[in-house]
């Protein structure tokens, strides 16, 4: 089985409902880990992730052991930067085992085709400030300073401060529905015009939607903040879009 998952967001919130989420997750890793060929982790496992060349954030213990467990296992773990944890180096592959993709990607698992993407750099075309926030964040320039110019603790503060706001900004727009992951369609309709692709899966709208409109199949994996959920790849190829018990 491959499974997909996205948004757990780990580290965000006050300390308690943190603490929470991660045994949520490690609890799931485990359910999962019997079966699984390889866990797809489809951007934003953390809330705030920030790497130096010799500095990690601290925390995520029981994720990281698990995730590092089933890797020494054989079992494959593909992370894809989300827009909450795209500043990593070489720690998660180095320490645990997880291969690292920082942009979308047609991956193939026996004889079926997924597109994975996080979703928050697509589509954004008609959005100016989106775009010139896509681009501040992903220039390796700006990254390179932040890191120069910024000890660590302060580094923390600022990226803690930032995703709060971002997620407090989502709440004050209310809840996300079907509409939300309309952008995201369209760019996988338009992508499978030109390429052979059997799935697609995204994260990042935290909307769980099973969308289906003749040979087109998008998944969107639910945020853990409000609706979690995983998607599942069985043996003959039927992708499924699941929620994750309480």
């Amino acid at each position: 089985m491959i499974y997909f998952v996205s948004d757990i967001h780990l580290g965000g919130g006050d300390e308690e409902s943190a603490r929470q989420t991660e045994r949520r997750f490690a609890a799931w890793l485990d359910r999962v880990e019997a079966d699984a060929e390889a866990i797809v982790l489809a951007g934003d496992l953390f809330d705030f992730w920030f790497e130096y060349r010799r500095v990690v954030p601290k925390g995520f213990v029981r994720t990281l052991g698990r995730l590092a467990a089933l890797t020494d296992r054989g079992v494959r773990v593909l992370f894809f930067t989300g827009n909450h944890d795209m500043w990593v180096r070489d720690y998660l592959t180095r320490e645990c085992g997880i291969e690292v993709h920082t942009r979308p990607e047609l991956l193939r698992f026996g004889e079926r085709r997924i597109f994975v993407a996080h979703g928050d750099d697509m589509n954004i075309r008609h959005d100016p400030l989106l775009k010139l926030l896509n681009r501040i964040f992903r220039s390796r320039l700006l990254r390179r300073l932040f890191a120069a110019l910024l000890h660590p603790d302060a580094a923390m503060r600022f990226g803690h401060w930032w995703s709060g706001r971002s997620r407090k900004a989502h709440d004050t727009a209310g809840a996300p529905d079907a509409a939300t992951t309309e952008p995201l369609i369209e760019y996988a309709r338009s992508y499978a015009a030109e390429h052979d692709v059997d799935h697609f899966v995204f994260g990042h709208m935290h909307f769980s939607r099973d969308f289906r409109d003749g040979t087109l199949h998008t998944v969107h994996l639910g945020g853990w903040d409000r609706e979690p959920s995983y998607a599942v790849l069985d043996d003959a190829g039927l992708l499924t879009l699941k929620p994750i018990d309480a």
